[in-house]
């Protein structure tokens, strides 16, 4: 028997939905942002980063929730978006003022590390329209109820944006909840998301009030801490990285606090160096946990949206097989694959991926 019930294809329009944020990401390449004089344009958001990997990678169709400032920088974002073959017809797009003063679109300069010198991120996103969104501003009787949705992801870094994008959340999760579509939700804990809304507190407070709905929870293991408030011995939110029995207890933890959780899964990372890290996963589902192959020594391009990457991997995993073990290490190697190249967003193939599971090499394809 599966672990998740998960609606047929055939009565859905998406297999995936996301809901979240999404920002002009400016990336200087080799260089640093402090001193570049131009930058590679991107797009790429926390949630949305799954959606287009769940479309472009892994072929299956997928939408986002988000707002953008009608504007050309949002058309730029669209534009972005559309290339990836995300569906775009569920955007809401706010008038612009001219200037920015009451409604904007976020701006994510990003600069990738290298060796010692770790990955830089600036984001620059007040009164972005996103951020803006509040209860009753989408119709999701419409969306889960008459269009269908297989799963809903979105996170913490949503949910963080403002004092009402919590309750966009939930009132999301509420929907897909009655129409029966898996909820997974990604705790991504950004401590400047917070710190002028409540801090640490007010973080746990808003995750702890959402866990309630969710079915699938992701997150490493500083997130499960600074978002949800488990711990353990010698385990704290500032640590590189875990001993995976460690983690193990605050799944348990975890799992018991909040019986909903039927799967909870999280990427094990050891950081060498900014381009080299220990890089694996565990997932627990069915009161049995089960790890991906742990690759050491990985050497990587860009770690921006990595997580997201598995996450996708692992949500196509469960939606076409069931079997938790095939989902995290389908989540692990597209992770892998994804930090190989630029961008917040996954360049991977499904071909590539499953390559990857078989425990394939980089030797040249020709």
């Amino acid at each position: 028997m599966s672990i998740l019930t998960i609606k047929p294809l055939a009565s859905c329009k998406y297999s995936v939905l996301s809901l979240g944020e999404i920002m002009l990401r400016l990336d200087p390449g080799e260089g640093r942002i402090r001193t570049t004089r131009s930058f590679t344009a991107w797009e790429g958001g926390g949630e949305y980063n799954v959606a287009r990997a769940i479309r472009k990678c892994f072929r299956m169709p997928a939408a986002v929730v988000t707002a953008f400032a009608d504007n050309d920088v949002g058309r730029l974002l669209e534009d972005c978006i559309l290339q990836g073959g995300v569906d775009t017809s569920l955007i809401r797009w706010i008038p612009y003022d001219g200037v920015g003063r009451t409604v904007r679109n976020g701006l994510n300069f990003t600069e990738r590390g290298f060796g010692l010198r770790g990955a830089v991120g600036i984001s620059d996103r007040g009164f972005t329209a996103a951020s803006q969104l509040k209860r009753g501003d989408i119709d999701w009787n419409h969306i889960f109820g008459t269009l269908g949705v297989q799963w809903l992801h979105t996170g913490g870094i949503f949910a963080g944006l403002s004092e009402t994008t919590p309750g966009v959340v939930e009132e999301a999760m509420e929907a897909a909840h009655r129409h029966g579509t898996i909820i997974s939700y990604d705790l991504n804990y950004r401590s400047s998301l917070w710190k002028t809304i409540g801090g640490q507190k007010k973080a746990q407070e808003v995750n702890r009030s959402l866990a309630r709905y969710v079915d699938v929870m992701i997150g490493n293991e500083e997130d499960f801490t600074a978002a949800l408030g488990f711990k353990v011995d010698g385990v704290d939110e500032h640590l590189a990285s875990l001993d995976v029995n460690n983690f193990r207890k605050m799944i348990e933890q975890a799992v018991k606090t909040y019986p909903n959780f039927k799967v909870v899964a999280t990427t094990l990372r050891t950081v060498k160096t900014a381009t080299v890290n220990d890089w694996g996963a565990i997932c627990y589902a069915g009161n049995q946990f089960y790890e991906a192959m742990l690759r050491k020594d990985l050497e990587i391009l860009d770690r921006v949206g990595g997580g997201d990457s598995f996450a996708s991997g692992l949500i196509y995993g469960f939606i076409t097989t069931g079997d938790p073990a095939v989902a995290v290490n389908c989540g692990a190697a597209h992770g892998a694959l994804a930090m190989t190249t630029p961008g917040d967003t996954s360049m991977a193939s499904l071909d590539e991926v499953e390559k990857l599971m078989k425990g394939g090499s980089a030797r040249v394809v020709r």
